[in-house]
């Protein structure tokens, strides 16, 4: 790999796109196909861009509905055809008493990582705002249904459902175009959010802030394309497009964006 590669990405990113590297060359020695772990939109970005810029090989993109936002992706030869149920996804309903209590996505992505399997083998997690399912990678997914029993104090149960009887998940992304003077996590945030600078620092500073699910507290991080943030107690926004600057040096910004 040759290393001007790095330069496109943040230097963060750097021990992913090593592992990306390996998929590639992986895939092109052995001319078989590779099943990535479940990757969030900007790992999917990476992905993309790595293979398409270095290799004739394909590449496909699914995690188990059209506006999954997390995916798996499978990196092929360009002779190999995909079959959907190659993804390897398991779709569990989760059962509760929803007469006595409400799950949130946090609870239900707390526990399950709380049973001892990495964030890399759960999909989204999706709700039409009361019933919640929870896509799961198959190499996992007896694990985790004998596991988790329990969430907080609640005793649930996972139950495999059939991909025909998926969620229509309540609430929709809103597309959004706005300028911004730097993609500096503080900038956006106190943009988007109609929120002053100082506040939205206080926010990151307070680590209520998670960029791609994963806390961060420096309000000078630079966001880039497909970053998704969520703002604990306002939303969450993502960066779908970086529409070059206006006159007076401004970013332009399309952006997913959920209100809470």
């Amino acid at each position: 790999m040759n290393a001007n590669v790095y330069q496109h990405f943040r230097s963060d990113e750097r021990p992913f796109i090593d592992t990306v590297e390996d998929w590639i060359e992986q895939v092109t020695m052995q001319y078989a196909p590779l099943l990535t772990e479940f990757l969030d939109p900007r790992q999917a970005y990476i992905v993309e861009t790595l293979v398409r810029q270095n290799t004739d090989l394909k590449f496909k993109f699914f995690g188990g509905y059209e506006a999954a936002e997390r995916t798996r992706c499978l990196i092929f030869p360009d002779y190999y055809e995909p079959e959907q149920d190659e993804f390897d996804l398991v779709l569990y309903e989760i059962n509760y008493p929803k007469k006595f209590t409400s799950l949130s996505h946090g609870k239900i992505l707390g526990t399950l990582i709380g049973s001892g399997v990495k964030r890399e083998m759960f999909g989204d997690i999706i709700s039409d705002g009361e019933n919640w399912q929870v896509f799961v990678a198959k190499e996992v997914h007896s694990f985790v249904q004998l596991q988790v029993t329990k969430m907080g104090n609640v005793s649930v149960r996972l139950e495999e459902q059939d991909y025909t009887k998926i969620l229509v998940p309540k609430d929709g992304w809103s597309e959004e175009r706005t300028t911004v003077s730097s993609l500096r996590l503080d900038t956006v945030i106190s943009s988007v959010f109609n929120i002053s600078r100082q506040r939205s620092k206080q926010l990151i500073e307070a680590g209520k802030i998670k960029v791609n699910w994963t806390e961060t507290v420096r309000p000078d991080f630079l966001l880039d394309l497909l970053d998704i943030v969520s703002i604990r107690g306002f939303g969450r926004l993502q960066i779908q497009g970086i529409e070059g600057t206006t006159k007076k040096e401004k970013v332009r910004l399309l952006l997913g964006v959920l209100r809470k």
